[in-house]
């Protein structure tokens, strides 16, 4: 279950009294609560909790959940989110590849399909694709469109996230300005959501396994290089919705090597897959792609290994400053590559942890991604939750249906 955002509730004597939108934030944690106990929390009298709590479950957003213990007389009942009321359809559109998957609303995967699909083909093509897919899941998951609260969207580009357009994505031609959100909603009419890929990776990997860590960074190493930062319990998408653009932050022994992005010593032109590949074959060892050097990496090639290894220094080189300019308690590497495991993990830890301050690095942990190539879809699912069950979404629902 990916854990709620924590809400605050308003003593009753405040201003801020609490709606039902904001009592029900006390039960996303999942666990059962009779009406008493949830006044006793709330500070509310138990005829308020009664209003609100059978708001919810009108709603279908809570359910009841057994019997209290008695203390005399019948037992009281209990209630529980209940996270099977709605679907969210959850997208992770990769450079090569689409992930479609219907989640629940805990993020919990209920059936997905893996695409072979290239951005490059353009919005039309693959969001067309997104809409069909999704709605053969949503089918085969037993639910209707009507059941559906919502699609979470991430692309390998930067996003406005405000619009959910891409903006100049270098390697989505076709896709700068398109309307994704109205291209969607023409199918399914429901709140959709869009942002950079890495950014809803950030989220799905720190929600479903670092919860506990408020200021956390994930750093994706795969086609591109880019990161997600999450920093006192919220992401982070600065003024234009580019922050995290490591893969851009100049690598001090790439003086001479053009980025795709017009400059030159870019993190991504010397430690993404492809510029491994390209480093490989220029040394005799031929490789077209990422992919390749996975493989000659696991057959034990040494020239790969030592690639890989440098291309670990390389993104140690850039999140050295990261972590003396943020602080994070937590640095988890995934993407691709980062699949092969210790061997980038090795130069990543070389340089970190000998660049960066001591302070910044005494609690310091740098992992592999826990959540693998669910990162994305886990994150989609949240960045759609975090809106729909929003105390004024809850509101607003609840108002809807009187």
């Amino acid at each position: 279950m990916i854990p709620a955002p924590a809400t605050e509730i308003a003593s009753p004597d405040q201003p801020g009294f609490p709606r039902a939108g904001d009592v029900f934030q006390l039960l996303r944690d999942g666990r059962a609560r009779t009406r008493s106990e949830m006044a006793l929390t709330t500070g509310l009298a138990r005829s308020t909790v009664t209003a609100r709590i059978d708001a919810l479950i009108a709603s279908g957003l809570v359910g009841p959940a057994g019997e209290g213990n008695s203390s005399g007389g019948r037992p009281p009942s209990r209630f529980a989110f209940n996270p099977a009321a709605r679907v969210v359809l959850a997208v992770d559109v990769g450079a090569t590849h689409v992930i479609v998957a219907v989640t629940d609303l805990s993020g919990n995967v209920l059936t997905e399909r893996r695409l072979t699909q290239d951005v490059a083909a353009g919005p039309d093509t693959v969001l067309g694709r997104v809409v069909k897919e999704g709605m053969v899941l949503l089918q085969n998951a037993g639910r209707g469109t009507r059941e559906l609260a919502g699609v979470g969207i991430g692309l390998p580009g930067p996003v406005e996230h405000a619009t959910g357009r891409p903006v100049k994505p270098p390697i989505m031609p076709g896709w700068d300005g398109f309307d994704v959100v109205r291209y969607v909603q023409g199918s399914l009419p429901v709140p959709v959501l869009v942002d950079n890929d890495v950014n809803i990776m950030a989220l799905g990997e720190w929600t479903s396994h670092w919860p506990d860590h408020g200021d956390f960074v994930f750093i994706k190493v795969a086609t591109g290089v880019g990161s997600g930062i999450i920093s006192s319990g919220e992401l982070q998408r600065g003024a234009n919705g580019t922050a995290g653009d490591v893969g851009h932050v100049r690598v001090p022994r790439g003086d001479d090597v053009l980025c795709r992005c017009g400059n030159y010593g870019c993190l991504e032109a010397l430690a993404s897959g492809p510029a491994l590949a390209a480093e490989l074959t220029r040394h005799g060892v031929p490789a077209r792609k990422g992919s390749d050097v996975l493989r000659l990496v696991s057959e034990g090639n040494v020239k790969a290994i030592h690639a890989l290894r440098q291309a670990g220094r390389d993104v140690g080189d850039v999140l050295a400053t990261v972590v003396n300019l943020l602080n994070p308690s937590v640095i988890v590497i995934g993407g691709s590559l980062g699949q092969a495991g210790e061997h980038l993990m090795a130069g990543v830890r070389e340089v970190v942890y000998r660049r960066s301050l001591p302070l910044a690095t005494s609690h310091l942990r740098i992992a592999l991604s826990l959540a693998g190539d669910q990162a994305a879809i886990l994150g989609a699912s949240q960045l759609v939750t975090q809106y729909v069950l929003s105390p004024a979404a809850i509101e607003a629902t609840i108002q809807a249906a009187v």
